[in-house]
């Protein structure tokens, strides 16, 4: 999961990638997802998976689930 860095809209991103550095990189260059386009992104959790269906069906859980991306957030900030 992505977040837009201080300075921009509070956004979050949710994404499949099997190179997270490279995804990074693309959308802060504005390379990446077309929601990510003009923003710059810090990665706030990432998770791996044995599988790609696994990693997607996650994906969509995230998505569809905004409680869920609210409670990955709070948890991280309370760390």
């Amino acid at each position: 999961m992505l977040k837009t860095l201080r300075g921009f809209k509070k956004k979050t991103y949710v994404g499949y990638t099997i190179n997270l550095k490279n995804r990074l990189s693309k959308h802060n260059s504005s390379i990446g997802a077309k929601a990510t386009r003009g923003y710059q992104w810090k990665i706030i959790f990432s998770k791996k998976f044995k599988s790609k269906t696994k990693a997607l069906s996650y994906e969509y859980f995230l998505k569809k689930d905004r409680k869920k991306r609210l409670s990955i957030i709070e948890s991280i900030i309370n760390e």
